[in-house]
């Protein structure tokens, strides 16, 4: 299915929403004047809205993930390098910052975005650099650091999706396609180099339910990706990107053993375009209880193998040995 080319943003003039999933990046999600029947209370709003930008860095030898989260009441940043050789993580960073301090997300998901995290000595920064196209990736977390940059100058269209969620209200996010990296990660004096890598970015920002669930599957490099996802937010960012065309893909099934997901997953979508296999080489977890909120997070690392296909008649396209994530999420926020 060929998608329509993105708005600027998620609203029209009218404050009604410009449901869809797209081609191409939102200049901006930006929900005030949100209009009925989607409009709710300022309180409301401020409870529920949900903001976060992911970035995944993947070479043969390492993969970090890195968020910066803004849950409306409270903000949260992680991130983590994960030895894919050795297969251990190297280092790994949490922290839960001070509401409306800690973290700054902006509204401008691909150009001119802009998110930073700060918690005493610890900084995560993250922007869209306009005069080479490329985005910037710092961190300095202890003795984990991170110097990255990845080029979005050839890459294929970005996907953009605005939909209704479960239990909540409106969502959009924007999702890259695989892009060049370069730079380095440094841990205990231990150096990684990035260049010849991939990166890949998720940009989120709605309004969710008060219990959220989903689990996610993301892999890229410069020829072959894809975005699944299942749970609150439907078959909205289903997307595979094949050769530079960006391919929508339905529904999206996890079958797996959540007591021991090192175990092998298989994912496949409903239209008979995607099937996969992936093979976990370690996890990320985490689990926190606030009494007011609760988080349950599991990010497994590995290789997916399988195919995939354009389209209903194409030919299957094989795959193996993709480096990317899977992710089992529960939160009550």
């Amino acid at each position: 299915m060929t998608l329509a080319a993105a708005p600027r943003s998620v609203l029209a003039a009218d404050g009604s929403v410009n449901f869809g999933k797209y081609a191409g990046p939102l200049t901006q999600i930006d929900w005030r004047g949100l209009a009925a029947p989607h409009q709710r209370s300022r309180l409301w709003q401020h409870f529920h809205h949900k903001h976060w930008q992911y970035v995944a860095l993947a070479t043969d030898d390492i993969f970090c993930g890195i968020a910066i989260v803004d849950v409306g009441w409270t903000n949260t940043a992680f991130a983590y390098a994960f030895d894919r050789r050795a297969q251990r993580m190297l280092a790994s960073f949490s922290r839960d910052g001070l509401p409306g301090l800690s973290a700054t997300l902006n509204t401008h998901p691909a150009d001119g975005a802009a998110s930073s995290f700060r918690f005493l000595n610890n900084r995560i920064d993250y922007r869209h650099l306009a005069a080479s196209e490329t985005y910037q990736l710092t961190l300095q977390c202890g003795d984990f650091a991170i110097d990255a940059s990845f080029d979005a100058r050839t890459a294929a269209p970005f996907l953009s999706a605005i939909g209704p969620v479960q239990g909540g209200n409106v969502h959009a996010t924007v999702k890259s396609a695989g892009l060049p990296l370069r730079g380095s990660v440094q841990i205990k004096g231990r150096e990684f180099a990035l260049d010849g890598g991939i990166a890949s970015f998720d940009h989120s920002n709605g309004f969710l339910a008060r219990e959220t669930a989903w689990r996610w599957a993301s892999a890229h490099n410069l020829e072959l990706g894809f975005n699944l996802q299942a749970g609150y937010f439907g078959d909205n960012e289903n997307a595979l990107w094949l050769d530079g065309q960006l391919i929508s893909l339905g529904a999206a099934h996890f079958e797996f053993d959540a007591k021991q997901p090192l175990l092998p997953w298989h994912i496949y979508t409903e239209d008979g375009l995607l099937d996969l296999q992936f093979q976990p080489e370690g996890c990320r977890s985490e689990n926190k209880n606030l009494l007011i909120a609760a988080s349950r997070y599991l990010q497994p690392i590995g290789t997916f193998s399988g195919w995939v296909k354009a389209g209903k008649d194409a030919p299957r396209r094989p795959i193996a040995n993709l480096v990317g994530v899977t992710e089992d999420h529960f939160s009550r926020w």
